[in-house]
């Protein structure tokens, strides 16, 4: 229910159709209620003709209503046109979603198509491995194999204990020949012990944890020449895709290396920006920005839904807000999506 203007500031209204203009007549309204429509315009330093459209385009979102006298209007209290805005919202939200998931789909099928026209091998550098019991095989012969360095992306938030158990036994052993090892995870996993014991375990063998808001996808690198990425990363049940091509490779890496300096270190204490916000709860913001629901919010942050809406619940207290509205208005005035410095 927030969108992030071209300078970065936050604003909730642009997503439900209100530009930067209208917000501003809109504020104008709400803080000098005296004013007709030529006060308004004198006020923004702005033509009339430019607060007339305003305010129509203020009245179609239910914000606006006219008030009988020539040349005044009312504005209405953003509560009470909330539930229309967000069925808007809403609705255009569902709609992005399914173009997302439908891109998405399309993609598994062309790979799906470029790998049962072209036999694996080295020279097409993309094997398509669609069998999960084949999955886990090619991840324990490449973690068997790596000579150099392993480097991998965990999203999903805490890891499932019975996957860390079976992995326990071969990165101990890939880390005892002298492999370096390097794991980014989601914030999430800081507060679920069982994965920071392993991080844990595994920091003391000698392999390097961090942990980042989001992660795109999951991903493992071996020896700078081999990856490995699911099909579909909303879905890895659908199988994997063995990667070889040095350029492929490269732009893996340096993904990989862009997040890690982004990441922080397991058990470093948590820090926040000059707003007070952690990378978490700043990431939070922009994806709801970016008009996804909360539950897609959630899973991208690798936290439940609860969890998301007393995050949220949290920054409206901190910015004395009583509806996600006027949240996104505070947020927006106070800069919270600025640039910072904070990791």
């Amino acid at each position: 229910m927030f969108r992030t203007s071209g300078d970065g500031a936050l604003t909730e209204s642009q997503p439900m159709g209100l530009d930067p203009f209208g917000e501003a007549v809109y504020r104008t309204m709400l803080l000098h209620p005296e004013l007709d429509t030529q006060g308004i315009a004198d006020r923004l330093e702005a033509r009339e003709p430019e607060v007339r459209a305003a305010l129509d385009h203020l009245a179609d979102l239910a914000l606006t209503r006219p008030t009988g006298a020539e040349d005044r209007w009312r504005a209405v209290n953003p509560e009470l046109g909330l539930a229309t805005l967000l069925a808007r919202q809403e609705a255009e939200a569902a709609r992005r979603q399914q173009e997302i998931e439908r891109s998405r789909a399309a993609m598994a099928g062309l790979i799906a198509e470029y790998a049962s026209v072209r036999a694996p091998s080295t020279q097409s550098g993309v094997e398509l491995i669609v069998d999960l019991g084949e999955v886990r095989g090619r991840l324990i012969q490449l973690a068997s194999d790596a000579a150099v360095e392993v480097l991998a992306l965990a999203p999903g938030g805490p890891q499932p204990l019975q996957v860390m158990e079976a992995s326990r036994a071969l990165d101990q052993e890939t880390l005892e020949r002298g492999v370096r090892m390097r794991t980014i995870y989601q914030d999430s996993v800081r507060n679920d012990p069982a994965t920071v014991q392993y991080a844990r375990w595994l920091h003391g063998l000698g392999g390097a944890v961090r942990t980042t808001p989001t992660l795109p996808l999951r991903m493992i690198l071996v020896d700078n020449a081999t990856a490995i990425v699911p099909i579909d990363p909303e879905d890895p049940r659908k199988g994997a895709v063995l990667l070889h091509s040095p350029g492929v490779i490269a732009a893996l890496r340096a993904l990989f290396e862009q997040l890690w300096d982004q990441a922080r270190t397991l058990g470093e204490t948590v820090q926040r920006d000059p707003h007070g916000l952690t990378a978490q709860e700043r990431e939070l913001l922009r994806l709801l920005a970016e008009g996804l629901t909360d539950e897609r919010a959630g899973q991208r942050l690798g936290v439940s839904l609860r969890t998301v809406r007393r995050m949220m619940a949290d920054l409206m207290v901190r910015v004395d807000a009583r509806s996600r509205f006027q949240a996104g208005i505070q947020v927006a005035a106070l800069g919270w999506l600025g640039e910072t410095t904070a990791r």
